[in-house]
């Protein structure tokens, strides 16, 4: 009897490692499914996390183009210190919160990756130089998208007659009948308007 169960052992062993070296179509389609979903699982929060990881403020502002010139500007609004503790990120503003248009705002922003690595900002004053350039392309993509991220946070109908000035409820309204977006008034709500535009040289 005893030595049976040595020989039972070894021919169930036999088989398990028979089903390995040719393994059935249908167990060889569910490994092959499951490697796929796991790979899918790892690659997406690999992803994902990475994406997130270049929205934090400490990414946007590790050099020193960002941390010395805008950053400084940002840290002196409403968006940075108020009275309830709500903070702004520079992703808030600058990148949408849709994956298609998330995404693509990160392709663009390569260009601003070649800048840096370019040299062509690498200065106070070649920032200076090129802050109306780039200041323009950020307000047109604005204007583009209804100004999205201010909405994120912002709505009209979420504005209270009496919280506001007389006048800026007037403001509000008209750019509301005129089909105006938050951009078109708000330009220098968080950095200072670059040399060149009207309200700089005022």
């Amino acid at each position: 009897m005893s030595e049976q169960r040595p020989a039972a052992k070894q021919q169930v062993l036999g088989r398990w490692v028979g089903a390995l070296r040719r393994p059935s179509v249908k167990y060889s389609l569910l490994t092959l499914l499951l490697a796929g979903v796991l790979s899918g699982i790892v690659f997406w929060g690999g992803f994902n996390t990475a994406m997130e990881a270049t929205n934090r403020m400490e990414f946007c502002i590790g050099c020193h183009e960002m941390r010395d010139t805008v950053y400084q500007e940002y840290k002196k609004t409403i968006h940075y210190s108020n009275r309830t503790g709500v903070r702004a990120a520079c992703s808030d503003c600058h990148v949408p919160k849709a994956w298609g248009p998330k995404m693509w705002r990160k392709i663009q922003a390569t260009g601003e990756v070649y800048g840096k690595i370019m040299g062509t900002i690498d200065t106070p004053e070649k920032f200076e130089a090129k802050r109306l350039i780039l200041a323009e392309r950020e307000w047109k993509r604005m204007k583009a998208n209804d100004s999205l991220e201010c909405r994120n946070c912002h709505s009209f109908d979420g504005m209270s007659k009496e919280a506001q000035t007389s006048t800026a409820w007037r403001r509000h309204q008209a750019g509301l009948k005129k089909g105006e977006t938050c951009i078109d008034c708000h330009k220098g709500i968080a950095h200072k308007e670059p040399a060149g535009t009207k309200k700089a040289e005022e």
